[in-house]
């Protein structure tokens, strides 16, 4: 793709960057057909073609974007579907992300829009008001179905997504699960030593994750820290356009992980949520301008692993797993198309004892996405029930994930379990039976 920018533009190593991914393009449209949004809605501006173009634009004019732009590149849920798909190697990612960044800039949301978005900024990034906006929203839960309906319309109004926000809503919350500045001893012969990613949202909705990921971890002879002072990885905030919060969580993510490894040693950081590893795994890109920050971002991006990944590493204890328990593996697509991970957590449920059914559609987004359900809830109740009736049609016991959001987002629409990847692995090697992440949601 030629592009226009002037020499003064270059200079801006943003711009440089999105100059290299433009020119990559070649116009060739293989990424309309794994999009999901041009899939449901059959708008080329709502292919990742179609945003480069807007994208390409707004940036060469340097003027603020449009309503038409920002409708578009709003209706994107970074699925990242057409960087697997794409013959030239387009990275829309960072391009999209630069687009979502100018936007918050220098566009201006209605008030109600933008109130919405510094609440959920806000909230969902800190474990305890997420706890508490949680609790909130299960007693106004049986008051939703009294708001009025909200007239079709390209952009949600703001009932449609607070009906949105409260179908999310549990019936009730686990006890929390251990704080930062927890180490979990190896069972017998230390052979490694771990951080566990907290996160943010998950330990509120589901810290059984990682009590899976901290039971199996020990039992094979890993110790796991918790570290101290961790926050949430800026993943969030990072994707709402908002990346001076979200570089400031990364490098207070960093100085306290490189802390840790300093002084006690890590083989690796783990994250079991796939969607705050894309964005860990790309640290040393967001901080590559920062004197002081991008060599740490670097190493701690390198450290960076998904759970499956490190499993893959050692030999998991013989499975106790009895029965033919089939599942229906749902691949995130921060895993699949972020990060690139696909048929290592199939690989890893069928050596310990699991039927794993592919599933048809499998590149196709949950509608999940971060804050995208709540943000574009139509198109994502629609992404969310083509979902479910693919995983239906292998008829599973169970239905696995990699990331929290995926794991919310299609438990909301099938009674059948939704559990993590690791729960699994865990009862495979000896835990317990895991539970569904469905049980208060639905």
């Amino acid at each position: 793709m030629k592009t226009e920018f002037s020499l003064a533009q270059l200079a801006d190593p943003d711009i440089a960057e999105a100059d290299k991914i433009l020119r990559a393009c070649v116009h060739c449209g293989f990424c309309t057909a794994t999009c999901p949004t041009y899939v449901l809605l059959g708008d080329e501006l709502d292919s990742p073609r179609g945003r480069i173009y807007l994208i390409k634009e707004m940036l060469e004019k340097d003027k603020p974007p449009t309503a038409e732009v920002v409708k578009h590149i709003d209706r994107c849920l970074s699925c990242l579907a057409c960087m697997t798909t794409c013959p030239s190697g387009v990275h829309y990612m960072h391009l999209v992300d630069q687009a979502r960044v100018r936007i918050e800039r220098d566009y201006s949301r209605p008030l109600t829009e933008r109130a919405l978005r510094a609440v959920l900024a806000l909230v969902l990034p800190r474990p305890k008001l997420f706890r508490a906006s949680m609790i909130m929203a299960r007693f106004a839960r049986p008051f939703a179905a009294l708001l009025p309906a909200s007239k079709a319309a390209a952009t949600p109004g703001l009932l449609r997504r607070i009906k949105a926000m409260l179908a999310l809503a549990p019936n009730g919350l686990p006890a929390p699960g251990p704080s930062g500045g927890s180490v979990f001893a190896a069972t017998g012969e230390r052979r490694g030593r771990v951080a566990l990613l907290q996160g943010c949202a998950q330990q509120v909705l589901a810290p059984r994750i990682n009590q899976a990921a901290i039971n199996l971890l020990t039992r094979h002879g890993i110790e796991v820290v918790l570290v101290k002072d961790e926050q949430c990885c800026g993943a969030l905030t990072h994707h709402l356009g908002q990346d001076g919060d979200a570089l400031a969580r990364a490098r207070a993510n960093i100085n306290v992980w490189k802390k840790e490894a300093e002084q006690g040693g890590l083989d690796a950081i783990l994250i079991t949520a796939s969607g705050c590893g894309t964005v860990i795994k790309d640290y040393g890109f967001m901080l590559r301008e920062d004197r002081d920050f991008a060599g740490p971002a670097a190493q701690i991006s390198a450290l960076a692993k998904d759970i499956t990944e490190f499993l893959a590493g050692i030999e998991l204890a013989p499975t106790t797993q009895k029965g033919d328990v089939t599942i229906a593996y749902h691949s995130a697509c921060s895993l699949q198309h972020g990060q690139k991970i696909t048929g290592l957590p199939k690989e890893l449920l069928s050596k310990n004892g699991f039927v794993v059914k592919d599933v048809p559609e499998s590149h196709l987004c949950c509608g999940s996405a971060g804050t995208y359900n709540i943000l574009q809830p139509d198109i994502a109740s629609r992404l969310r029930d083509r979902k479910i009736a693919n995983l239906a049609t292998v008829k599973p016991d169970m239905i696995a994930a990699g990331n929290i959001g995926c794991m919310v987002q299609i438990a909301g629409g099938t009674s059948v379990p939704v559990v993590h990847t690791i729960e699994l692995l865990d009862w495979a090697t000896g835990g317990p039976k895991p539970g569904s992440i469905g049980q208060g949601l639905n």
